[in-house]
């Protein structure tokens, strides 16, 4: 175990390798390229290949193939990058791989700007490619939890046959802080269950992975694809995949909550942003107003089910929905709670970031 100080995008980086990631493929964009360096510098150390691909259609394309050879296999990139390879991640869906995918978003939309923001939550939560299919999405808020997550990222999608996305930002990726290398359980999350480490007897990590493509010398062959020309086998396909993804929504959803047994007014916000609305519970909290926080963790599967719990309070609490977006995750808020608390909402986008005097200043008006 041992300290250090690095950024967010090197601690993605390495938390990807500490996890078994042995294949990377990406293409240079700001503000995650420290992430890419890392990789080109670190993965050969441990045998694991990188390379910096042509395009991001041409990463995602590899990620493909390193994954149905049975690879641990990742790719980063940021906003725009991320929209060009949508296409490459519906495919992935679609064969059944595990994959995972890093954003560290920036301004948009269009090239947009380098400055952080939040304003990919649609992408990135509804599938962002073609097709009916899901992504795990992590939001991390800090420099520690950007690495602790890799490993998480890794054996979900492993377990579900899955990508799994790590959702970041460029005030994350860009900022240092000290980060214990270790893996260790996640003890800020909350959540139903705990992940099945080794087999489990439907979703379980496989540990022969009898789907990659290693020959079919005594055994049948194995065929990755998303292609379905015969009438019906598609629909069957993809209600296959729509039962896992109900199995994800019951099971694997995190949050983080701070004061939410006496809070009036419950502020909601996910990764970089959940910080400064942390800040702002501690002094609102100080001055006797009961102000509580819902930090969703899982994007996907939304957590759905603290807000229900907190719906269902006697004295029902409002809420403030503040992201660096001008309203995306506040449709989730919106839906989980079914019209049974009031919900408002405070953002800014384009590289605009929300700050605690005018988060304080918009509680004041409810």
């Amino acid at each position: 175990m041992k300290k250090i100080l690095i950024s967010g995008n090197e601690a993605i980086a390495e938390g990807a390798i500490q996890a078994g990631c042995r294949f990377y493929a990406g293409y240079p964009i700001t503000p995650q390229n420290e992430l890419t360096a890392y990789m080109a510098k670190h993965m050969p150390e441990c045998r694991g290949v990188f390379i910096q691909a042509e395009s991001e259609l041409a990463a995602i394309s590899m990620v493909f193939g390193a994954s149905a050879a049975g690879a641990r296999a990742m790719t980063s990139s940021s906003s725009p990058g991320i929209s060009l390879k949508q296409e490459g991640i519906s495919y992935i869906a679609g064969a059944e791989l595990p994959a995972v995918i890093v954003n560290v978003m920036r301004g948009g939309p269009g090239l947009g700007n380098i400055w952080p923001a939040q304003s990919d939550y649609f992408q990135a939560t509804r599938g962002g490619g073609h097709g009916d299919y899901r992504t795990i999405v992590l939001a991390p808020s800090s420099v520690q939890e950007a690495y602790d997550f890799m490993p998480l990222a890794f054996d979900l999608a492993d377990i579900y046959l899955m990508p799994a996305m790590i959702l970041a930002d460029g005030m994350l990726g860009q900022m240092m802080e000290p980060l214990v290398v270790v893996r260790r359980p996640l003890s800020v999350v909350r959540r139903p269950s705990s992940v099945v480490r080794g087999r489990n007897t439907e979703y379980g990590i496989r540990t022969t992975k009898k789907w990659v493509l290693t020959g079919c010398k005594g055994r049948p062959a194995n065929i990755v694809k998303s292609f379905f020309m015969k009438e019906g086998d598609l629909e069957i396909s993809n209600l296959k995949a729509q039962k896992k993804y109900r199995a994800v929504e019951d099971k694997e959803q995190r949050w983080e909550g701070l004061f939410l047994d006496d809070a009036k007014i419950i502020l909601v916000a996910h990764g970089s942003m959940s910080r400064i609305a942390k800040s702002v519970v501690a002094q609102l909290r100080q001055k006797g107003i009961k102000v509580g926080l819902v930090r969703p963790i899982t994007l996907w599967p939304f957590p759905r089910k603290i807000f229900e719990q907190l719906s269902r309070k006697k004295k029902r609490p409002a809420f403030l929905v503040t992201e660096m977006s001008y309203g995306q995750m506040v449709e989730d808020v919106r839906l989980a709670l079914e019209c049974r608390c009031p919900v408002d909402f405070f953002g800014r986008s384009g590289g605009g970031v929300p700050t605690e005097e005018e988060i304080i200043k918009k509680i004041g008006l409810l």
